[in-house]
């Protein structure tokens, strides 16, 4: 880092700002000198009374760098994919699958009755198991064992999770919250992904906000239309997982496709056949443990259509309702004309 000119660093890593005014260094006037140009530039006079130690200072210099770019999640590595090595159900017997690959823009939904260990897989992927949890499961990355970073690392999640309950106790506008976390994240068009956000979440929400409403005031479903929305274009975690999101109040199906557009991982536990057959896999958890993986079917598929067409009707009702209409007339046809039809 100390061979590249001041001005084009700062312009990659503006954060190393910080380092040059802890140090007590104005590089203003040298932006177009490399920051070992910079140094050279001292006397040893002034070298010795300031107690400047100039290779120690360059090594300090990529030091901080990286450890920025670390707690900023600025990964280079990709994940293409995520393996779940089978563990054992409640009663001790393995679990009835080899080993199950899941890649980069695919949806898979964990299907089961309540109780029977949904969440409880969808925290050994949170934690990257290594035969270490209650199901002596095993998760790899890539192929691979995981690196510590993706399990102990507060900075590096590997995983984004969104819970069914969401409360926000900041006083802050919607538009001041996501401009905060863009900014922690350090991206360089702050003001043009606040607004690609406030623009989605608009998209999923049941009812539109303006970016000036505060967080504390927004409905469940808005806020969290607004968490997705931060996770899909934000967040650096390559693996979404969901937990129960039928009754967010949002359009389900393009939260989805909002998050696998940009490349997540995207793993949900529901108990809605809509959602449960918008995966490309479904993993089937009993007593425990994984029983079954099911792969999305073309009649499935068909039935999908049938349900999101039923679906439908339901929102156009619950919509006439919220407004105050009666539901005379005929529904079923304003649902097929309708081009935010969930069959469309």
């Amino acid at each position: 880092m100390s061979e590249i000119k001041l001005k084009e660093l700062l312009e990659k890593y503006p954060f190393a700002t910080d380092f040059f005014e802890s140090a007590g260094f104005d590089i203003t006037k040298s932006l177009d000198a490399t920051f070992s140009d910079f140094l050279d530039g001292f006397t040893e006079e002034e070298l010795e009374e300031t107690a400047i130690n100039k290779e120690e200072l360059k090594i300090q210099l990529d030091t901080f760098i990286k450890q920025m770019l670390q707690f900023l999640g600025d990964s280079k590595e990709k994940i293409g994919s995520l393996t779940i090595f089978p563990g054992h159900n409640k009663s001790g017997e393995r679990e009835n699958c080899e080993k199950f690959d899941i890649f980069s823009s695919q949806i898979v939904s964990i299907v089961g009755p309540t109780g029977s260990g949904k969440s409880r897989l969808l925290a050994d992927i949170e934690w990257a198991a290594q035969n270490d949890t209650p199901t002596g499961r095993t998760i790899y990355i890539n192929g691979k064992k995981p690196d510590p970073k993706w399990r102990y690392s507060t900075n590096n999640k590997l995983v984004a999770q969104l819970s069914q309950n969401m409360n926000f106790v900041m006083d802050l506008t919607a538009r001041e919250f996501i401009t905060m976390h863009a900014e922690s994240r350090m991206v360089e068009d702050i003001e043009t992904v606040v607004e690609k956000i406030l623009y989605e979440a608009n998209k999923l929400a049941g009812e539109c906000f303006a970016p000036e409403t505060a967080v504390t005031a927004l409905s469940g479903g808005q806020s969290r239309a607004l968490m997705i929305a931060d996770t899909a274009v934000l967040s650096s975690s390559p693996i979404v997982l969901i937990d129960e999101i039928e009754n967010a109040g949002i359009d389900r199906k393009k939260a989805l496709d909002l998050l696998i557009s940009q490349d997540k991982i995207v793993l949900m536990a529901t108990h809605d056949p809509l959602l449960a057959l918008m995966a490309d896999k479904r993993i089937v958890i009993k007593n425990g443990g994984i029983d079954k993986i099911i792969e999305t079917t073309a009649e499935e598929k068909e039935v999908l259509v049938q349900l999101n067409y039923i679906d439908g009707i339901m929102q156009e009702s619950r919509k006439r309702l919220r407004a105050g209409m009666t539901l005379e007339g005929d529904i079923c046809q304003e649902v097929i004309h309708s081009p935010h039809s969930l069959g469309e």
